[in-house]
């Protein structure tokens, strides 16, 4: 539900902001990456295009090119910001449930929360993709980005709760390792074992045959039901980084946090293109290899904001990213409901008329995520945080 923080809780630092009633504190340097992150979806993305159009330099065409999806094998830098965000929220698990089970809640207390915040989460998502009462059951889309997010972070915090440390890790590598054994062994009618084309793979097959409803197109499902086997992992990892982040500084100084972030993320990057060798880099499928790319330069964001903002202190630039951060569910979903570059064009486009078009399409795309984040500020102001 969206919360008001208590008066109290107000007074506190950006970073001592509570995860929940139980939580002390929040790192700083989570809320403004998780905020960096969605700062892409909610407008950073288009104003990167746009530049890329209107002045045709070579840097910018570059970097517009990786602000889009790769269609199948291959990654762009774009092809991080959803499993950064799935990472992310497994990082703040062990803040928001390890202090209560330090506090001797047992899981068993813990698991009807757990299971409710997934599936608002699936519930959410086929809202966005459909929306009220407007399409027809049998045409509803039912995966959805928010519905990975709900169900991966379910079963994670789920493994997190009830298995050990060490079993934490053969989880990770079961899933890893199980999904690629099912994508290369298991035959598809008609295509035989071992294809790994967007009309032929296990997963493929899978959505096709038990999905009700449409799919994300003809072909496949991004989010289908296979592939959130692997994302499961993705945010398994976020917990591994949580658990060192919330390690006492008594037994782990900051600056060795920092340095275990690094090597992790390094580690991964290289396990990522070795196994990119016989399974590719793939988004859509969530390839293991994907999950290895996509959390190894999570881990290396993670190091980097960590020791810009938890270790040298460097805060006062935080503040745009925390406010998006803080409600990165909302900020999501506002852009499907709400048409904020309407409203920019009803206040700022009489202003921006007097320059030539293209100072006019980067401004509109300026003054649309202006009106964003000051809608989002007012909600910051006011304390209103999605909390499920």
């Amino acid at each position: 539900m969206l919360t008001d923080l208590s008066a109290e809780q107000a007074k506190t630092e950006p970073n001592q902001l509570p995860l929940d009633s139980s939580a002390p504190f929040r790192l700083q340097s989570l809320d403004t990456l998780r905020g960096f992150d969605m700062f892409w979806i909610a407008g950073g993305d288009k104003l990167v295009h746009v530049l890329a159009d209107v002045t045709g330099w070579g840097w910018a065409l570059v970097v517009a090119d990786q602000f889009t999806h790769v269609y199948w094998h291959g990654f762009h830098a774009y092809d991080l910001i959803f499993p950064l965000f799935l990472f992310l929220a497994g990082v703040s698990t062990p803040f928001s449930l390890g202090s209560r089970l330090e506090k001797g809640v047992s899981p068993n207390q813990l698991i009807r929360k757990v299971i409710q915040r997934g599936i608002v989460l699936v519930l959410l998502g086929i809202l966005y993709n459909n929306g009220l009462f407007k399409t027809e059951w049998t045409h509803m889309r039912y995966p959805s980005v928010l519905g990975r997010i709900g169900l991966a972070g379910m079963f994670a915090q789920l493994i997190y709760l009830y298995a050990s440390r060490r079993s934490q890790y053969v989880w990770f590598a079961g899933l890893l390792i199980g999904y690629w054994l099912i994508i290369q062994l298991v035959p598809v009618p008609g295509c035989g074992a071992g294809l790994i084309t967007p009309e032929c793979n296990p997963a493929t097959y899978l959505d096709k045959t038990l999905l009700p409803g449409r799919m994300y197109n003809e072909v496949y499902d991004p989010v289908g039901i296979l592939s959130t086997l692997p994302a499961i992992a993705t945010a398994l990892l976020g917990i591994f980084a949580g658990n060192l982040l919330r390690t006492p500084e008594q037994t782990l100084s900051k600056s060795r946090k920092a340095m275990w972030l690094t090597g992790s993320g390094l580690v991964c990057l290289v396990v990522a293109l070795g196994w990119n060798q016989v399974f590719p880099i793939n988004k859509i499928l969530w390839s293991s290899s994907f999950v290895m790319l996509t959390g190894g330069f999570s881990l290396l964001l993670l190091a980097l904001f960590y020791s810009i903002i938890d270790i040298l202190h460097w805060r006062r630039w935080t503040f745009f990213f925390i406010v998006i951060g803080m409600n990165s569910i909302v900020i999501y979903m506002i852009g499907g409901f709400v048409d904020f570059r309407y409203t920019a064009k009803a206040l700022f486009g009489g202003m921006l008329g007097f320059f030539p078009e293209p100072v006019q399409a980067v401004g509109l795309v300026i003054a649309t995520i202006a009106v964003l984040w000051s809608f989002m500020y007012v909600l910051y102001k006011q304390k209103w945080f999605l909390r499920l």
